[in-house]
């Protein structure tokens, strides 16, 4: 069995069992958090964090973490909507003003939170440079048509997402999204734009399957303009430098639970517009997913709680019934039934309800 490094709460043995025998059958390594109440509960971490330099996970070790960014790019966007500096409900292009081509003049801020936006794509192809170049990715945005009338359907903005929310945040606050959470939430041990030196704790991205990168609908949502998908992209200097704020997030498991712990709370935000933050805003088939889900304000909420998974398998998210927050990064892309399997054996030692 693998060799698993961290601490587990008494009682919750079975969960680090459970994730020893996880390690032994994946070619990376991978972490585990849980916080309950503001205690970590569950810090695991194991595996390696680049296999061809022989490195061992440790535990600061950053993980790429896909659409698990999403919420913290929102959150950046929802501390300066809950100090008044901007209005939920004004229209995007008041403090965006090349934003209003298109019929998008009075597309208010709280569609882009809730992917109703219409923007889940750029509608002309873009060349690779664009990903990592701020300006033109969103001059493409501003004169971008809808793919539907905004508000009537919502479908997740898989690569948009980040730039929408966060060209706001930096026309109305001066700072990037990445700038605002390192200043605002230094606790928080996520990135968005990593320094050289932060870069040196990275995981390496291995494991994009061919099923994975052909995926009719994840090559139309992050393919344009390309790179996200192609691990010598996402391991390399330029993107972990960039911001680019709906998936190049890094950061350790314990940073994510504790994130979602703080939400639970009621540390981050206002408990008004925590409520609305974490409650449906909007339901239904999701256009780029093909899966019925809602939306609250930047991530997805269920009957249990909320979160994020990205593509690849790594998940955040909070269960109200349990009362924790959880986190789950792996360096080897894969689907959901590692972080699940996890999740069921914890509610089985917390005796919370398993999830349906």
């Amino acid at each position: 069995m693998a060799e698993v490094r961290g601490r587990v709460k008494t009682g919750l043995e079975p969960v680090r069992n459970a994730f020893a025998e996880m390690l032994s059958a994946d070619p990376a390594g991978s972490a585990l958090a849980v916080d309950l109440n503001g205690e970590m509960i569950i810090d695991l971490w194991g595996g390696a964090r680049d296999a061809a330099r022989g490195l061992s996970w440790e535990r600061g070790t950053l993980v790429h973490t896909y659409s698990v960014t999403k919420p913290f790019a929102a959150t950046a966007l929802l501390l300066l909507i809950d100090r008044g500096v901007v209005g939920l409900d004004d229209p995007v292009a008041a403090y965006w003003p090349e934003f209003a081509s298109e019929g998008k003049d009075g597309l208010p801020i709280r569609w882009l939170l809730t992917h109703q936006a219409g923007l889940e794509v750029l509608p002309e192809p873009q060349p690779p440079e664009v990903l990592l170049d701020w300006d033109r990715f969103c001059a493409a945005l501003a004169a971008a048509r809808p793919s539907w009338e905004p508000g009537t359907r919502q479908g997740e903005h898989a690569l948009t997402f980040g730039h929408l929310v966060g060209e706001v945040v930096r026309r109305v606050d001066g700072r990037t999204v990445g700038g605002l959470l390192r200043e605002e939430l230094p606790w928080l041990d996520f990135r968005i734009g990593l320094t050289a030196g932060e870069q040196e704790l990275c995981a390496e991205v291995s494991g994009v399957s061919p099923a994975l990168a052909q995926d009719a609908r994840w090559q139309r949502a992050l393919a344009n303009p390309p790179g996200v998908l192609d691990p010598d992209v996402v391991n390399g200097i330029a993107y972990r430098a960039a911001e680019v704020p709906a998936v190049n997030g890094h950061g350790t498991a314990r940073a994510v639970a504790r994130f979602y712990g703080a939400l639970l709370g009621g540390e981050l935000l206002s408990e008004n517009l925590r409520d609305q933050a974490l409650y449906p805003q909007a339901t239904g088939i999701d256009e780029v997913v093909g899966e019925y889900l809602s939306w609250g304000l930047g991530l997805q909420v269920d009957d249990d709680g909320f979160g994020m998974g990205g593509v690849g398998g790594a998940f955040g998210g909070a269960s109200r019934t349990g009362g924790y927050g959880i986190g789950f990064l792996p360096a080897h892309m894969g689907d959901y039934e590692r972080v699940d399997r996890l999740e069921r054996v914890l509610r089985e030692c917390l005796g919370v309800p398993p999830l349906k």
